[in-house]
């Protein structure tokens, strides 16, 4: 059923809206995001979503002059200057400040939900062609790719052209300087060492760019009868095992910036040269993002001489732990 207010009222001197629901709960808003969150056509352009209020036009220090409530439905405010906003109580209830409220939209929007794994990864399949065609297996593709990170399609053309078609299907493809799609293939003076026929050690793509890539589809055309695994190990994982083990290394890793470079010539000339840290951390010091290429770290070292050991050591405790069996995955790749 949709919310319903049963009384509204200005507190703290005006500066708060203090909402009673029809259910027995209560909502406190701050009056300058009310001010600041205004939908009516002079404040908010609907076509695109977005706040046409200038952030210079707005009084922080703002306080109701009379609010209003319309059936339960509907809260009126007029402000000093007389303008006039409108709020829908849907809307104010999926807005409610408090912790429970703001949680339920967090998961709503970001899909928080994470599943580690280890070797007993349960690989995820999903028919290629399903994709394509069929909205719910395409949302249930990008929130399992969400969940567990990693997803095999299956049934694709054993033809160049593939990855684009799905690439469109979403959204679009990131240009990068190896081009918009490349082959992984052996080449001779190769640019990069994905294109030898060496392992390769477990590594993010493009840590050398300010923003890496966040998905990477990965196309079988021809596979080689001998050799040709994939292996793959969840980092969010390993970084909460290294977290619980040994938190000073986990420290270092979430809190040194490393050099990444890359130069050459492909798609285009390039060099560049970015800072990341291996383990991206949000405010609580959990693991967000992992940044780790050892190929294209680079040698300059911007730390003191005296943090190098500890960094190397922290380094390889992550990286021996990446490379455990208890948590790598291995599987094989088949034409499609």
């Amino acid at each position: 059923m949709a919310p319903r207010i049963q009384q509204v009222e200005a507190a703290d001197q005006g500066r708060l809206l203090r909402v009673r629901w029809e259910d027995g709960g209560e909502s406190s808003y701050p009056c300058v995001w009310l001010r600041d969150s205004c939908p009516c056509p002079l404040c908010f352009l609907p076509s695109a979503g977005a706040r046409r209020l200038l952030f210079e036009d707005l009084d922080v220090n703002i306080v109701v002059k009379h609010v209003a409530l319309a059936g339960g439905k509907k809260i009126s405010i007029t402000w000093p200057d007389e303008h006039t906003s409108e709020y829908e109580a849907e809307w104010l209830k999926k807005r409610c400040f408090s912790e429970e409220a703001r949680a339920v939209m967090q998961a709503d929007l970001f899909l928080p939900e994470c599943q580690f794994w280890g070797s007993d990864l349960q690989l995820p399949k999903i028919p290629f062609e399903e994709i394509l065609c069929n909205d719910e297996s395409a949302y249930k593709w990008l929130c399992t790719l969400k969940k567990v990170g990693i997803v095999l399609l299956t049934g694709a053309a054993a033809r160049q052209g593939e990855l684009i078609r799905l690439g469109h299907r979403i959204g679009f493809l990131r240009l990068t300087f190896y081009g918009p799609t490349w082959q992984v293939q052996d080449k001779a003076d190769a640019n990069n060492v994905a294109y030898t026929s060496g392992r390769l050690c477990f590594h993010t793509d493009y840590p050398v760019l300010q923003h890496p890539p966040g998905v990477q589809f990965l196309h079988c055309i021809k596979q080689t009868a001998a050799g040709g695994e994939s292996e793959v190990v969840d980092g969010f994982h390993v970084s909460n095992k290294l977290k619980k083990q040994n938190p000073e290394a986990y420290q270092i890793l979430s809190s040194t910036a490393v050099d990444y470079t890359d130069v050459g010539v492909d798609y285009c000339d390039f060099a560049v040269h970015c800072k990341q840290r291996i383990i991206d951390t949000d405010s609580s010091g959990q693991a967000i993002r992992i940044n780790y290429n050892n190929a294209t770290r680079d040698t300059v070292l911007d730390i003191p001489a005296e943090k190098v050991r500890p960094f190397y050591a922290a380094l390889k405790e992550f990286n021996d732990l990446l490379n455990s069996a208890e948590h790598k995955f291995t599987y094989k790749l088949e034409p499609g």
